[in-house]
């Protein structure tokens, strides 16, 4: 049973609308005017070895929740309450039954204007137990994760692109921009809404401003990568499935509208393992999880990690892997503790420290990054490398991976297998899950 528990300030939960399947019904009903990207001249980063990037989007995880002990990493064994004692971080297995929120309200309290110190002010509801948002999980639950990031590169001062959860997360990951909104919708989690279906605005000063429709028509990597003639593909759990809430492209009026939705968006998201081994893998390609399998507090499952090594294992054993970047990344904190202060660049963020493992060939060995990024990192990566203009503000400030987290000039790496506990095998044979998620 998942619990949810709610901060003072936010709203009630409501359960979103699921998405709508990826099919020709509605295709071609709007005509999208495809605006020409400004694109840049800049010489491609890495020097064109990398030809494929794979962008991975788990749930919900701190830095610290899930790093906590990582030689060479920034992280705390405690962190201090709002009357300044300190609280030590306890394990918390990754199969957890309940949730913490993680909306504005929540990295406002966390945050406490920079002294980190309002982790004990996250609502409790229903058997967590005491300082519940003052916890890590033990590396031996993870350890793919954690060979991973001994293998590659961990990146410990990745930083949301925004201070609150999912949704605005997953625009950011797709246009480095959210339309100024904030928090989670009231219904639908995109264009196939209702009944006026709204999500809150942020302003500022970081405060609440007024709702705004669910249907958004700004550009994104998709429009940039069409008009230069490049493929891309976005892989989602099936309607069937909570995790089809993260399939950010149905909040694109023109891309869910629109023929890419029936070409681009696929479903499952374990299909990206068969289109692989098909020997299909575009330029670009994001891939999200099912509910089962997204290492989202409260979803009682552990087959997080091994999701996540299915899919860099069946890269690593492609003909892809010579020309492949693979960036992995939690999309938001979660509402863990994290003892690392953002930087204030906008209303909109930095939010709170999030993992992020850079595996490729060209990637260093062993190497803990302590550049600060931010999720428009990736996109600014995926920009420089094929010669694409920048968005919007966030991928035009953010600093671009291949500068810490790459050597081109090294011999290729040979890939080696990541140890797990379920392989490709199991994530294709396995049931989508209906379980009721939070709303973030």
């Amino acid at each position: 049973m998942l619990v949810f528990a709610t901060s003072g300030g936010a709203s009630g939960a409501t359960l979103p609308t699921a998405a709508r399947a990826p099919n020709a019904q509605g295709a071609g009903r709007l005509q999208t005017v495809r605006v020409p990207m400004n694109r840049h001249d800049k010489a491609d980063p890495s020097g064109g070895k990398i030809k494929h990037v794979v962008f991975v989007i788990q749930e919900n995880r701190s830095f610290n929740d899930l790093f906590e002990g990582f030689k060479g990493a920034t992280t705390a064994k405690s962190g201090l309450d709002a009357k300044g004692k300190t609280i030590k971080l306890r394990r918390q297995d990754l199969a957890a039954t309940w949730d913490i929120d993680h909306g504005v309200w929540s990295f406002l309290s966390d945050y406490s204007n920079g002294a980190l110190n309002g982790w004990n002010g996250e609502g409790a509801c229903c058997g967590q137990p005491k300082n519940f948002a003052y916890a890590y999980v033990p590396s031996d639950q993870i350890k793919p994760y954690w060979q991973m990031a001994a293998q590659y590169v961990l990146a410990d001062h990745m930083f949301q692109s925004n201070i609150d959860d999912s949704f605005i997360a997953h625009q950011y990951a797709i246009a480095a921009y959210a339309n100024t909104a904030a928090n989670y919708p009231s219904g639908a989690w995109g264009c196939d809404q209702s009944s006026g279906d709204t999500i809150n605005t942020l302003e500022q000063n970081r405060s609440i401003g007024p709702n705004i429709p669910v249907c958004f028509n700004n550009q994104t990597l998709a429009d940039e990568l069409d008009s230069a003639g490049l493929g891309w593909r976005y892989y989602a759990a099936t309607t069937g499935d909570t995790g089809s809430i993260w399939s950010a492209y149905q909040a694109i009026e023109h891309i869910y509208e629109g023929p890419d939705w029936v070409n681009d968006v696929m479903t499952p998201s374990s299909k990206f393992i068969t289109d692989l081994q098909g020997g299909t893998l575009e330029p670009v390609t994001w891939i999200t999880p099912s509910w089962a399998n997204s290492d989202h507090s409260g979803n009682n499952s552990s087959t997080g990690p091994s999701w996540v090594s299915s899919v860099v294992n069946t890269i690593g054993q492609s003909q892809f892997w010579s020309s492949t970047a693979i960036f992995i990344i939690w999309d938001d904190w979660g509402g863990w503790y994290d003892p690392v202060a953002p930087v204030y660049e906008d209303y909109d963020g930095l939010g709170f420290r999030i993992p992020m493992i850079v595996i490729s060939p060209y990637a260093k060995k062993g190497y803990v990054s302590h550049t600060q990024y931010e999720t428009a990192s990736i996109p600014r990566f995926i920009e420089d490398v094929f010669g694409l203009g920048q968005l919007a503000a966030a991928d035009t400030r953010a600093n671009d991976p291949s500068g810490d987290c790459f050597d081109f000039n090294q011999t290729p790496r040979r890939f080696r297998t990541i140890s797990a506990d379920y392989s490709a095998s199991y994530f294709l044979r396995q049931r989508e899950d209906h379980h009721v998620p939070d709303d973030q």
